[in-house]
């Protein structure tokens, strides 16, 4: 007849030796404990770590043991659902022994694997971005191919920005009209304009000189007398 209990305990005293400082009992009956998995350090000294809680039925270890995984740091949810399905697949193939060292090293195993998968993501990241930053300097000095359809787009969009324009212009022209004042209008705002023309003639009056040199006496004048003119004929201004 199977001791179940001895089986249990001397797998208890094993799993303590090899995990002392990350196995822990959390109680007796039924015996519950948990042990911390944490994988290899990746890049920059990352690392995943998971705690699983196991549990044993009565015939452990013919029944599989309860386990869960009751925390964990850089997992997502899918790295979570693949441990869990991970524990159940090795349970299946692993009853009638015990089986928890066997569970936890697969669970240490995808643990770095998720590392490595990791480091190969980021690294993918990066290239991609270098590929992108490639592309765009490549853009940016051949442009973009001119086709029918892009250059009819541009077109299009071109054509309505300088209606846009035109529009603008003139709704800013009809503007400037409407708000140009006439003569008249000008005058009724300005009432001094009816005397400015008038003031200015007054003070420049009283300033104007007159050089008196520019005239002279009439009779200093050398007049000559039309009758004493040997052309002149009388007979010819009555012709005309």
């Amino acid at each position: 007849m199977t001791d179940y209990s001895e089986e249990q305990r001397n797998e208890l005293e094993a799993l303590e030796s090899i995990y002392p400082d990350s196995f822990t009992v959390l109680s007796e009956k039924p015996t519950t404990f948990t042990i911390t998995v944490t994988s290899e350090a990746g890049e920059n000294d990352e690392t995943v770590q998971t705690t699983l809680k196991f549990t044993y039925r009565e015939k452990y270890p013919d029944e599989t043991p309860l386990y869960e995984i009751v925390s964990q740091e850089n997992l997502d949810d899918d790295d979570v659902m693949d441990i869990i399905k991970l524990l159940e697949q090795q349970a299946e193939e692993n009853l009638g022994m015990v089986m928890i060292f066997t569970l936890v090293s697969a669970v240490q195993e995808k643990l770095n694997e998720i590392v490595d998968q990791i480091k190969t993501r980021r690294e993918e990241e990066k290239k991609q971005k270098e590929r992108e930053a490639e592309e765009e300097e490549k853009q940016r000095f051949h442009g973009t191919p001119v086709t029918i359809e892009n250059f009819l787009n541009w077109k299009a969009k071109f054509d309505a920005e300088l209606l846009e324009i035109k529009r603008k212009k003139m709704k800013e022209e009809e503007q400037a009209g409407k708000n140009k004042l006439s003569g008249k209008q000008l005058f009724e705002m300005d009432h001094n304009l009816d005397t400015s023309d008038i003031q200015f003639l007054e003070e420049a009056g009283n300033n104007v000189e007159v050089d008196e040199s520019l005239f002279q006496e009439m009779d200093d004048l050398e007049l000559e007398d039309e009758e004493d003119d040997p052309d002149y004929n009388p007979v010819n201004l009555d012709s005309d």
